[in-house]
């Protein structure tokens, strides 16, 4: 074969290769419609990951401050909202309002709180490494919330980000290298809307097309983040926002393209209809109580060890969530398909308070025994319907299924649907476990546990092979 022929021969053969994998080789593009954008598969690390650490910070966490007490609303205990509840005119602003005025006084302003904002304690490598403890998967960090100031050095903020004024630092950049450092994801939390911005005031499609988009670029392009959360979506639709052109240009130019997942605010018609994964927050979508249900899109909550996201100086113990209630929260998303974005909220100096610090290292420990439950598990498509009374929950890894009881008695557990599995072990336990199969009933005996046995006072899990 001469050299001519022998040339087009491979061309031919190239040719009709590139053909019959186009599927492959094909680059989809996608258009700036919810229909195209919502046709994007999910990157499996989400699902998988199943925990993540929410970190709300800001200049919120200088005053530090929310009401508490169960009659306060939900969304009431919030102390990074500080500066919008200082110009609100209900119950819960006035009680805001009061408080700034006896302990600042008439004169200082929202603004004023830069200054003490200084971070000076930050330590990113220390928080990645507590976060690496805790079992996490991934970190969304506040890169800037409702009150608009940056925690880069965003030209968009001039003189109201990080860099520019208090601190001094690029604190997302910061924290984004060290959280990769440990082979974690990182993401960021970013606010559309802004409570004080002049520009967003008065003409939001400026504001959308010179401020907003233009500095959610640079995030993506400086820190390449593997997640994108936005909030403050509610005042627009999408469409105002220009969310699936941003979006577009995420999925095809962005230096993420092929990994970034997002959530669903995007627009106030989007929660809960679009995006990678949804989102509940207190186990509520706005006011909808999503809690017991399985939810078949991807999906995430979002919640803080107390009852706010920023650093409340005003919770005390009885306000947060135990060791036993947290480890419990995470169990009942994982057996209900989603994902636990657990928040901590650091204080001004840079801090992450020890009782926070304390919860992360309990939920590492016992996922450290037990992960293997939650890390890549999928609900149970047979799963009972979990109450708020629910004690025994279930996750699925291929064909073995996993059982995990937050309130073990005496009796035995009771497990209909499953066909005789080849083993039944309790994760961290040596010793045998007896079990009787009859019809497509499992009946496992409680083993009586030695003290010194490596297992956790919170919850166990009993891995069932091949048993789906």
């Amino acid at each position: 074969m001469n050299n001519k022929l022998r040339t087009a021969f491979l061309i031919l053969v190239t040719c009709a290769f590139f053909l019959a994998n186009s599927n492959v080789y094909a680059q989809t593009r996608y258009e700036p419609n919810w229909q195209s954008i919502d046709s994007r598969p999910i990157p499996s690390w989400f699902e998988d990951s199943k925990f993540g650490i929410f970190i709300h910070w800001g200049l919120f966490s200088v005053p530090a401050w929310a009401p508490t007490g169960p009659e306060i609303p939900t969304y009431s205990k919030y102390a990074e909202w500080y500066g919008k509840r200082l110009t609100d005119n209900d119950a819960v602003g006035k009680l805001f309002q009061a408080y700034h005025t006896k302990t600042y006084g008439t004169g200082f302003k929202y603004n004023d709180f830069v200054k003490d904002f200084k971070a000076e304690l930050f330590n990113p490598d220390q928080w990645a490494e507590l976060i690496a403890q805790s079992g996490a998967r991934y970190v969304v960090l506040t890169s800037k919330h409702h009150e608009g100031f940056a925690m880069w050095p965003s030209a968009q903020s001039w003189n109201w980000n990080s860099m520019d004024v208090g601190p001094h630092r690029d604190l997302a950049g910061d924290l984004s290298a060290a959280v990769k450092k440990k082979g974690l994801k990182m993401g960021f939390y970013y606010s559309l809307y802004e409570w004080y911005n002049p520009l967003y005031k008065e003409d939001v499609n400026r504001y959308v097309d010179e401020h907003m988009i233009p500095q959610m670029k640079d995030l993506v392009n400086r820190y390449h983040p593997d997640l994108v959360w936005t909030d403050g979506e509610w005042d627009h639709p999408s469409e105002v926002w220009k969310s699936t052109q941003f979006l577009s240009w995420l999925f095809n130019e962005s230096p993420v393209k092929k990994d970034v997942v997002i959530n669903d605010r995007w627009g106030k018609e989007t929660r809960s209809k679009h995006g990678s994964f949804y989102t509940t927050e207190y186990d509520l979508v706005h006011n909808d109580n999503a809690s017991g249900k399985i939810i078949p899109h991807p999906w995430e909550e979002c919640r803080g060890i107390g009852g706010s996201f920023g650093y409340n100086r005003n919770e005390n113990l009885e306000d947060y969530s135990s060791t036993k209630e947290v480890i419990r929260i995470l169990i009942d998303k994982v057996a209900r398909g989603g994902n636990l974005l657990l928040n901590i909220g650091p204080t001004a100096d840079g801090r992450i308070p020890v009782i926070m610090q304390q919860r992360l290292l309990d939920i590492g420990k016992w996922l450290r025994v037990n992960g293997q439950a939650v890390y890549g598990s999928r609900a149970w498509d047979k799963s009972p319907a979990i109450k708020k009374e629910t004690n025994l929950f279930f996750s699925t890894k291929g064909k073995d299924l996993y059982a995990m009881i937050v309130s073990a008695g005496s009796g035995p557990i009771i497990i209909d649907g499953v066909k005789k599995p080849a083993s039944v072990k309790l994760l961290g336990y040596n010793g045998e476990i007896k079990f009787n199969h009859s019809g497509t009933k499992l009946t496992i005996t409680m083993p009586a546990v030695a003290p010194a046995a490596n297992l956790s006072n919170d919850a166990w899990v009993f891995e069932i092979k091949n048993a789906l």
